[in-house]
C-alpha cells in the first residue's frame, strides 16, 4: 500500500489530524452503542473497528476513504444468537459473516455486478430490512421503561437534531441523544460511576476467544445480505464524492474483501462486526474531504481510545434507559430504511408474485418459524433471508434490482 501522496497531502499535518479525530468523532456514538447494545466492552470495538480500517485500506491499496464501524443490521442477530448460542458461540457466527463477504468477493470478481443483483433483489433485501429492525422491538421497550423520562429525553434528541440541524451536526444524532440522555440521567442522580473508578487509565480490552457453533453460523450468515448490498451503495456514494470509480478501481470485489477479513478479524478478537459505514459516508459527502489518509488517522486514533480504561468505564455508565430511547429510534429507521428499499427499486407492489416473496419473508422472520434438522436449526432473520432468496429464484417473473438513492 502506498501511503504517499502529493503535494504533502499525507503528511501528519495539525489539519489532517484534526479530520481524522472529527471523523472518528461521527463514527464514535454508533460504533460504540453497538457494543453497549449486545453487551460487550467498548474498548472492543473502537480496536477492531481501527484495525479493520487499516486492514481494509492494506487490501484496497489505500485509494477508498473508509473508515469500518458497527454495523446496526448486526444489534438484532447478536442479541438473539448471544441468548441462543453464548457469545463465544455467536463470534464463530460473526466470523462466518466475514467468510461471506469473501464469497461474495469472489463472485463479483468472477461473474460481476449483476449475479449479485439477480440473487438478492428488491423483494428479498427490503424485507429482510424490516425484519432486523423490528424483530427486536421489544428490547428496545424493555431497555426504555427502566426509565422513561431519560428514554423519551434521549429519543426526542435525537429526533431533533436528525430533522433539524444541519451539517456535521446532522450526521451524529446518536451520539448527541447519548449525551443530552447522559446528563439527563446525571440530574436525576441514575448514573452510577462506579465502573469509572474501578477502570484503570490504561488497560486492554476485553477480548473473547470465539467458540465453534454451527447453530450461530446459521443463524448469522444471512444477516449479511443488507450490510453487503449497502456496502455497494457506499461505494457508488463514496467515489461519486471523490470522482472516482471505486468500483473498478480498485475494484468492489476488493472492498468487500476488506469488509470481510475486517469482520473475521473482530469476530477472532471477541468484536462486532466491522463494515463501511453510512455515518462516515455522509461525512464525506458533506465536508468533501477525500483523503484516504485522514481516515486512517481516525483508525489509529480509535485503537488508542481502546486502551484508555476510563473511556471504557465512562461508556458503561450509561443508562439503559438511554440506550432503550435510542434503540427506539434505531430500530424504527431500520425497518424504514427496508420500506424505502422497496419504493426507491420501484417494486411493484400489485404483482402477486412480488407480494408473496414479501408476505412470506416477513412472516417467517417476525413469526418466529424455526427449520430444525439434528443438531441445526436456521431461524428469524437468517431463515427468512433463505426463503425469499429460494422463493425469487424459483418463481416466474423477476424482481427489480436493489436501487440505493440518498
Amino acid at each position: 500500500m502506498n501511503l504517499s501522496l502529493k503535494n504533502g497531502q499525507n503528511q501528519f499535518t495539525p489539519s489532517n489530524m484534526v479530520l481524522g479525530v472529527q471523523f472518528l468523532f461521527v463514527a464514535f456514538g454508533a460504533t460504540v452503542l453497538v457494543p453497549l447494545l449486545v453487551g460487550i466492552d467498548p474498548a472492543v470495538a473502537l480496536f477492531t473497528a481501527g484495525v479493520g480500517t487499516l486492514f481494509f485500506h492494506l487490501i484496497t491499496k489505500g485509494i477508498v476513504p473508509v473508515f469500518l464501524g458497527s454495523s446496526f443490521a448486526f444489534i438484532a442477530p447478536i442479541i438473539e444468537a448471544t441468548r441462543l448460542y453464548g457469545w463465544p458461540g455467536t463470534l464463530s457466527g460473526i466470523i462466518a459473516v466475514g467468510f461471506v463477504y469473501a464469497v461474495v468477493s469472489g463472485l463479483v470478481k468472477w461473474r460481476g455486478l449483476k449475479f449479485i443483483e439477480r440473487l438478492f433483489p428488491s423483494t428479498v433485501v427490503g424485507p429482510v430490512i424490516m425484519i432486523i429492525g423490528l424483530s427486536l422491538a421489544s428490547a428496545a421497550i424493555d431497555m426504555a421503561k427502566t426509565n422513561w423520562t431519560i428514554a423519551v429525553v434521549s429519543l426526542l434528541t435525537a429526533i431533533v437534531v436528525v430533522i433539524f440541524t444541519k451539517g456535521i451536526i446532522k450526521l451524529i444524532p446518536i451520539f448527541i441523544g447519548i449525551l443530552v440522555g447522559y446528563i439527563v440521567g446525571f440530574a436525576l442522580g441514575a448514573i452510577d460511576f462506579t465502573p469509572i473508578k474501578e477502570a484503570a487509565w490504561f488497560s486492554l480490552p476485553e477480548f473473547t476467544t470465539p467458540k465453534f457453533s454451527w447453530g450461530a453460523i446459521l443463524y448469522m450468515v444471512p444477516v449479511a445480505v443488507a450490510p453487503v448490498i449497502e456496502h455497494v451503495g457506499d461505494m457508488y456514494a463514496i467515489g461519486g464524492v471523490a470522482g472516482k470509480n471505486f468500483i473498478e478501481k480498485p475494484g468492489l470485489h476488493r472492498t468487500l474483501l476488506g469488509d470481510g477479513i475486517a469482520t473475521a478479524f473482530a469476530g477472532i478478537m471477541g468484536g462486532v462486526p466491522n463494515t463501511t459505514y453510512s455515518e462516515v459516508t455522509g461525512a464525506i459527502s458533506l465536508t468533501k474531504v477525500t483523503n484516504p489518509f485522514i481516515l486512517r488517522v481516525s483508525a489509529v486514533t480509535a485503537i488508542v481510545f481502546s486502551l484508555v480504561g476510563k473511556i471504557s468505564g465512562f461508556l458503561k455508565t450509561i443508562p439503559q434507559a438511554v440506550l432503550g430511547g435510542i434503540m427506539l429510534l434505531l430500530f424504527g429507521m431500520i425497518a424504514s430504511v427496508g420500506i424505502k428499499t422497496l419504493v426507491d427499486s420501484k417494486t411493484d407492489m400489485s404483482s402477486t408474485r412480488n407480494q408473496v416473496i414479501v408476505s412470506v419473508v416477513l412472516t417467517v422472520g417476525i413469526g418466529g418459524a424455526v427449520i430444525s434438522w439434528g443438531n441445526f436449526s436456521l431461524a428469524g432473520i437468517g431463515l427468512a433471508a433463505v426463503v425469499g432468496i429460494v422463493l425469487n429464484l424459483l418463481l416466474p417473473g423477476d424482481s427489480k434490482k436493489v436501487v440505493l438513492e440518498n
